[in-house]
């Protein structure tokens, strides 16, 4: 598999290895997900089933209606496509169909895809290969942004920051306000307060700091001790808002990470990194409102270790998952 310099997957031109039960089952959402389609891996619920030695996986299943499910998986990307109505990220038949291809008992046979299938396929990888088309001649700079671009992307940046910089300032007063009344009375408010705080920081375009001003909301029913914890992540808090509104001061690298803590979105910078990756882990963390998708790698040749963050809405798994322990041949491109 490749992927883009921003990690979007581009069409494989070689024999694409069988996952295990483990790499699939590692995709998978959440647990129901999970018993779901080990039920549904088995030959009985199938038909039309195949692969190719492209990545692709496809087959028909049966559900409740009269018409069955296509299925179709690229493990390339992985990327996924069910016309079942579930919103989970790959769906139940999604991972069926996997582990059905995975047990290697010749319930999948290889072949060529079936018209419905070939049609989702062409597509996605018609748009990789657009995209790597567009990145390569961003990089030749034969799609250079023009002046006008700059400078309207350059305003933008300013206005969101001035909005960040007004937050920041709010939420120091709110923390001196906390700090006056003592931090022992902070349970009596209740969480409504802090939620409201963490409003004001979305409404200043500053998702990290709203992040962690929830978190703030959670500690005083954290247990025995918790006004100790309290001071302790407020000062943190105090220590990044000062970071913020002194940035100028600081050096390069720990302005990047300021801006990051923020929620402020950076641009890659540097040149990509050619490498087979290991995949080492996947895990992802609820994060508020949104789902956080951490997968490790390790270059193989580089002997990098490079991080993928991805994000999903509330109750929907991020969309770009890789199974553990599968060896991909990618560029990736570093954030600061």
């Amino acid at each position: 598999m490749l992927l883009s310099h921003g990690g979007e997957p581009l069409p494989a031109t070689e024999s694409v290895a069988r996952w295990t039960v483990e790499q699939v089952l590692s995709l998978a959402p959440d647990d129901a997900s999970r018993k779901a389609g080990n039920k549904l891996a088995a030959a009985g619920h199938w038909s039309g089933t195949g692969f190719d030695g492209s990545g692709a996986v496809w087959g028909l299943c049966k559900g409740s209606g009269s018409k069955p499910y296509q299925t179709v998986v690229d493990t390339t990307g992985p990327a996924y496509t069910c016309s079942c109505p579930s919103r989970k990220f790959p769906c139940k038949h999604a991972l069926g169909l996997l582990l059905l291809r995975a047990s290697g008992d010749g319930s999948v046979p290889q072949g060529e895809p079936a018209d419905w299938a070939a049609q989702w396929l062409t597509a996605r990888r018609g748009r990789a290969e657009a995209r790597q088309a567009k990145q390569e001649a961003a990089a030749s700079g034969d799609a250079a942004p023009g002046p006008a671009d700059n400078a309207a992307a350059r305003k933008r940046a300013e206005r969101r920051a001035e909005r960040v910089t007004a937050g920041a300032l709010e939420l120091e007063q709110r923390l001196t306000d906390l700090l006056r009344g003592g931090l022992a009375t902070a349970d009596r408010a209740g969480y409504a307060l802090w939620e409201e705080t963490a409003a004001r920081m979305v409404d200043a375009q500053a998702p990290g700091l709203a992040g962690r001003v929830r978190e703030l909301g959670a500690i005083p029913g954290s247990g025995p001790g918790w006004p100790v914890r309290l001071l302790e992540e407020c000062g943190l808090l105090h220590l990044l808002d000062t970071a913020w509104l002194g940035r100028e001061r600081l050096p390069d690298p720990l302005a990047a990470t300021v801006r990051t803590r923020v929620g402020l979105p950076l641009s890659a910078e540097g040149p990509p990194v050619r490498d087979r990756w290991l995949v080492l882990a996947q895990y992802d963390t609820p994060d508020g409102r949104l789902t956080t998708r951490r997968i490790w790698l390790y270059g193989r040749e580089s002997g990098r270790t490079a991080l993928l963050l991805s994000f999903g809405a509330m109750g929907r798994a991020p969309e770009l998952a890789l199974p553990v322990g599968v060896t991909i041949d990618a560029e990736l491109t570093p954030y600061p």
